[in-house]
């Protein structure tokens, strides 16, 4: 429940862990040990940042299935303890990591409602919100932006641009999901709590630390620590830390110490 209820919170603010094998995982349900981790901009559940993970086993939409494999080998580990029988042992176990992708789906669609201001939960809420991801991934548009502009009404601003007859389509079907509930206010309140305004884009992060390492300049560094301080509050002077970055500012490749 504890890993669930984590990786739910990773994929709601866009956060790839890059190095999610066993020793990484605590049973705190704690973030630990995330060297090579980034925050994702174009929606792409295959988005792989770290270096070391050259297969997408780590990928941003991987992070689910990861920690089902890893709960799985952790219940190995334990087998002798649940039951003296090492038939009824395995079957105790494969019983709860059979379950764990209906109770994962069954967060990710609360967390996904949160960012989409739902305040009830109804059965075709992971539709929609499956219908906005793949429209996104087609579009390659930004995923923190794409939902903050949301919550500003309409999809306003060219993070995303939501003209298409397909977009239109969605947008459609998410007013008269929102209609249901029919409390506007409460909607866009929950979407400025669900949604970041300000992540910790990979661009920003390195033009930070080159400013640092290499000229010892440590403003870059400070001013993002200070903008990422309040994440969800988009104040005057911070739209730099929307934007995305330039062809020639696209990092490829996060690394243990970053």
């Amino acid at each position: 429940t504890r890993q669930i209820e984590l990786i739910a919170e990773w994929m709601r603010v866009g956060f790839i862990h890059g190095v999610m094998n066993t020793d990484n995982m605590a049973i705190s349900g704690e973030t630990i040990d995330y060297g090579p981790c980034a925050f994702m901009d174009a929606y792409d559940p295959a988005t792989v940042f770290s270096s070391i993970d050259r297969q997408g086993r780590y990928a941003f939409g991987a992070q689910p299935r990861i920690a089902a494999w890893n709960l799985a080998r952790f219940a190995e580990s334990l087998l002798t303890l649940f039951d003296d029988d090492a038939d009824k042992a395995v079957a105790f176990a494969q019983e709860r990591i059979d379950a764990f992708g209906e109770r994962f789906r069954a967060a990710w669609v609360a967390m996904m409602g949160r960012k989409l201001g739902l305040l009830s939960a109804r059965e075709d809420d992971g539709a929609l919100a499956d219908d906005l991801l793949a429209w996104m991934q087609r579009k390659g548009a930004d995923y923190t932006n794409t939902f903050v502009a949301l919550g500003e009404g309409e999809g306003a601003g060219e993070a995303a641009p939501f003209e298409s007859e397909a977009a239109r389509a969605w947008l459609a079907r998410w007013r008269a999901r929102l209609a249901i509930d029919g409390r506007e206010e409460e909607s866009r309140a929950l979407m400025r709590a669900a949604n970041p305004a300000i992540i910790a884009r990979n661009h920003l992060v390195e033009a930070a630390l080159r400013a640092a390492s290499d000229h010892g300049e440590m403003d870059a560094f400070n001013d993002l620590l200070a903008a990422l301080a309040k994440p969800y509050d988009m104040r005057p002077g911070l739209e730099r830390y929307r934007a995305l970055p330039e062809p020639h500012e696209r990092i490829a490749a996060t690394y243990c110490g970053t």
